[in-house]
């Protein structure tokens, strides 16, 4: 399937991480997802229902790192698959970035990224 829908840079404020202090705090985080599906119906008839709405999907995401609460990033990347996936059947393939731009590590300068991919469960 080459069709991909893409959400890149979805800023939100979140209290992921292991430390106390960021269950605390909270910090910022950064998400791109592609999302594979076919879009050929969605393409020649000009129908929203024939493809996912990606300003609803993006809000589901949003919603997801603002709300829930996770120690590792990892965590949060399978929760916004999983949603995805359970809220938008036509959805086959996903990738999903989750960045960490201000990670407590002692590092000068660097961002912190976890990326997965995930193919729709099958029955």
């Amino acid at each position: 399937m080459t069709d991909r829908i893409f959400i890149n840079d979805l800023r939100f404020f979140g209290f992921h991480g292991v430390l106390p202090e960021e269950a605390v705090l909270g910090q910022r985080f950064r998400v791109d997802i592609t999302a594979e599906l076919d879009l050929a119906e969605a393409g020649r008839t000009d129908d929203l229902t024939k493809t996912v709405h990606y300003g609803e999907m993006a809000v589901l995401i949003e919603e997801i790192g603002r709300t829930h609460r996770y120690k590792l990033i990892e965590a949060l990347a399978e929760a916004i698959a999983k949603a995805v996936f359970e809220t938008y059947p036509p959805v086959e393939r996903l990738t999903v970035r989750v960045t960490k731009p201000e990670a407590p590590v002692p590092l000068a300068t660097g961002v912190i990224s976890i990326e997965i991919e995930r193919e729709r469960p099958r029955d």
